[in-house]
């Protein structure tokens, strides 16, 4: 809550005359009645029509020197909410940006998206209304009060009773309902999911008719959301009709006991009708205070949520110790190692990868090849330092990666992932991505090794428009067109992970004869197929998690069962009738 807070450093003069000129309308509003009572005792009751029109147009004064400070005080209120709200979500945005693949993970993309949408939102509307409001409804609140001690002290004791009374009321209904808006945000959270997971994979459900389920499912977590926003709104609901019984009591009270003063000629009749009259501003500014405070509960509420991401540490996996390389293994002098590695996942109950050891020199080329769930992608992912190591040291250049910084390590490093991803823009603009100071030269020549210029070209060039997420590409095309941008970047590693899966074997086949070309890279293909490594320098064969044979090709044919099962399942075995 406080590291949202302190974005109002920022917007100082803004949080003071937002509140300020606030004041300055409650300061007006308190004359009002003091102005009805004059017109009724010394104008209505003595005929004086002259004072009538005069105190009359005091009360037009004091309306628009309301409204002109009114006016102002939203401006400054506007511009440190909107001002807060933007600079919080480039900040959360760039928190995100920052976030390791398990911290992402952790915390869950759809929640994310929440907090920088609905959560920031609810945090404007929060700040914005408590700097118009929250100090103007206790100041007409008590100044009121006070006026009415001015005018009589008997009747003024009914307020003393009334507003400690409507105070208890109102904090109490606020601290139970800021637990129940942080339940409906979390509720938010699982729509959102449901929502994102039914949109991005709308043609997988289609293809296997599972609408009626997921509709099911979505309405099953829509109503429960609903029910919980309507049992959190029929709870702060209780504010508006309980604070009415309460100052209509009072009001009630009041006029017995103003009657009564009038009688025995202790106060006037305008004397009496300006202490209703502040005892009306107090109902009027208590509902206003009571819906300040609902929307300050779920303004609490979200930047609680907020402040966990922006003070969350990545804490999902533990630091590997710095290991200090044995001179005799040989190990410091290899390119990229695995010593005894394990990993296991921050909300996985078991390891995703188990005692992995392995030494690959600079130029190499290393097949990775397992059946589905085997953890290939989850290997080369620790290469880059997308997951750090919970046992065991990934050495890469020689160095720890757990305590390397991140950004140098992935400057050497080109990725192709398993889902081929390119941003709305150009072919320029994405392969831009890949090296900000490649020349179209360059970028043509890799779009070439990458077997991809014929369809570029035919679709214009460079130059071509690329919509969200590759759209206007087929899979094959997004493919090629993620390794040309990898290959752009001039990568001293490359990292090909089941990134050739859409294409047939002959544009495959010339594609790794390119990237063979290319000196002192280090190629890791990750793949299902055996044709796709069989050429490789090393394969390292995965089998739940666990290395199940490192060598080549014929090597790992006679010694590796796994590997053996694999091939022969995509080829056909020699001697076979």
């Amino acid at each position: 809550m406080k590291t949202v807070l302190s974005w109002l450093k920022n917007y100082k003069k803004e949080a003071f005359f937002a509140p300020f000129f606030k004041l300055t309308e409650a300061c007006f509003e308190l004359f009002v009645p003091l102005v009805m009572a004059d017109i009724i005792d010394r104008g209505i009751v003595d005929g004086n029509t002259r004072l009538i029109f005069g105190k009359g147009a005091v009360l037009v004064l004091l309306a628009a020197a309301g409204l002109a400070v009114a006016i102002t005080a939203q401006y400054f209120a506007a511009k440190a909410a909107v001002g807060v709200s933007g600079s919080l979500r480039r900040r959360l945005f760039s928190r995100i940006m920052e976030m390791e693949a398990s911290e992402v993970d952790r915390n869950g993309t759809s929640t994310l998206i929440t907090r920088m949408t609905s959560d920031i939102n609810q945090v404007q509307t929060g700040i914005n209304m408590s700097l118009r409001l929250l100090l103007r409804s206790p100041i007409i609140v008590f100044g009121a009060m006070i006026m009415a001690f001015t005018i009589d002290v008997p009747s003024a004791l009914i307020f003393c009773v009334t507003v400690p009374i409507l105070a208890f009321v109102v904090i109490g209904i606020t601290r139970f309902s800021i637990p129940m808006f942080s339940k409906v945000q979390k509720l938010l959270d699982k729509v959102m999911l449901s929502s994102r997971e039914n949109l991005t994979g709308v043609r997988v459900i289609r293809a296997f008719n599972l609408q009626e389920e997921e509709t099911e499912s979505f309405i099953l977590k829509n109503d429960t959301l609903k029910k919980e926003q309507i049992h959190a709104s029929n709870f702060t609901a209780l504010t508006n009709p309980v604070t009415f019984i309460i100052v209509n009591a009072a009001t009630m009270l009041l006029i017995y006991k103003g009657a009564l003063r009038v009688n025995i000629g202790a106060i006037s009749q305008g004397q009496a009708v300006a202490i209703l009259n502040y005892m009306s501003q107090i109902l009027v500014e208590l509902l206003k205070l009571t819906n300040l405070i609902v929307t300050i509960t779920k303004s609490l509420a979200s930047a609680q949520r907020v402040s966990s991401v922006l003070e969350k540490e990545d804490d999902g996996c533990k630091k590997a110790e710095p290991a200090s390389a044995d001179p005799s293994s040989g190990k410091e002098s290899s390119f990229v190692s695995f010593d005894h590695v394990s990993l296991k996942y921050s909300q996985g109950s078991e390891e995703a990868l188990s005692d992995i050891s392995f030494s690959v020199e600079k130029g190499m080329s290393v097949g990775i090849i397992g059946g589905t769930g085997s953890g290939k992608s989850s290997l080369v992912n620790m290469i880059s330092g997308m997951y750090e190591a919970s046992e065991g040291v990934v050495r890469v250049m020689g160095e720890d990666a757990a305590h390397t910084d991140k950004v140098k390590l992935r400057d050497h490093i080109g990725m192709v992932p398993q889902k081929a991803v390119l941003f709305k823009g150009s072919i320029r603009s994405n392969m831009l991505i890949g090296n900000g100071s490649a020349t179209d030269d360059e970028m043509k020549e890799c779009l070439k090794k990458a077997q991809a210029w014929d369809f570029v070209s035919e679709k214009g060039g460079l130059d071509a428009e690329v919509l969200q997420n590759g759209k206007n590409f087929s899979g094959g095309q997004r493919q090629r067109l993620t390794i040309a941008r990898a290959l752009v970047r001039k990568p001293e590693i490359l990292i090909l992970d089941d990134s050739t899966s859409a294409l047939d074997f002959l544009t495959e086949k010339n594609i790794r004869e390119e990237i063979a070309k290319i000196k002192d890279t280090t190629v890791f293909i990750v793949s299902q197929r055996a044709s796709s490594v069989m050429n490789a320098d090393m394969i390292i064969v995965l089998d739940d998690g666990r290395v199940a044979g490192i060598g080549r090709h014929e090597e790992l044919l006679k010694s590796c069962k796994v590997y053996d099962e694999i091939y022969y399942s995509q080829f056909e075995r020699k001697g076979s009738d």
